[in-house]
């Protein structure tokens, strides 16, 4: 599905900040492979983590639980978006349809994210806050070798970089 307007993203990974060792969730554009790290609390990074890992809680989450009340109500969760970035703060926005009738939500980008894998919806970045935050992947060595070279990549790229800056790393 194309949405004008935004971007289509995978989750790339789960790291953490180096500095305050907060959970980051780093989108990647299916496209142009440009990564988009976003923090995030940590019982978010552990919801979004368990799904990732096909961790099945023996009572549901509170992320399958708005699932489960989604299927309930006969909503399909279209899609989650981040829309907006201010003050180093991303929003984002839940699409669901009710009945042929499109409805969205606000909400937190973990939460949007946490829902989306467990509702098989994709994860869309508007191309304005791509633009704004994105890092670009080229010449960076995060893909496969050693973990330690990679977490020591991640960290030298987290240390300096700071959404929507205009002299961001690239």
């Amino acid at each position: 599905m194309t949405v004008p307007g935004f971007t289509e993203m995978t989750i790339y990974r789960l790291v953490l900040d180096p500095n305050t060792n907060s959970p980051i969730v780093i989108l990647q554009d299916k496209a142009s492979g440009a990564l988009l790290p976003i923090w995030i609390g940590i019982f978010e990074a552990h919801a979004i983590a368990m799904k990732m890992e096909g961790v099945e809680p023996g009572r549901p989450m509170t992320h399958d639980l708005l699932k489960n009340t989604f299927a309930a109500i006969h909503a399909l969760v279209e899609r989650v978006e981040v829309v907006d970035l201010v003050d180093n703060t991303y929003f984002a926005r839940i699409q669901f349809l009710v009945d042929d009738k499109r409805h969205a939500i606000d909400s937190r980008p973990s939460d949007a994210i946490a829902l989306a894998l467990r509702a098989g919806s994709p994860i869309y970045v508007a191309d304005h806050v791509l633009e704004q935050s994105k890092i670009d992947p080229a010449g960076l060595a995060v893909e496969g070798g050693d973990e330690d070279e990679n977490e020591d990549e991640w960290t030298k790229i987290l240390k300096n970089y700071n959404p929507g800056r205009k002299d961001k790393v690239n």
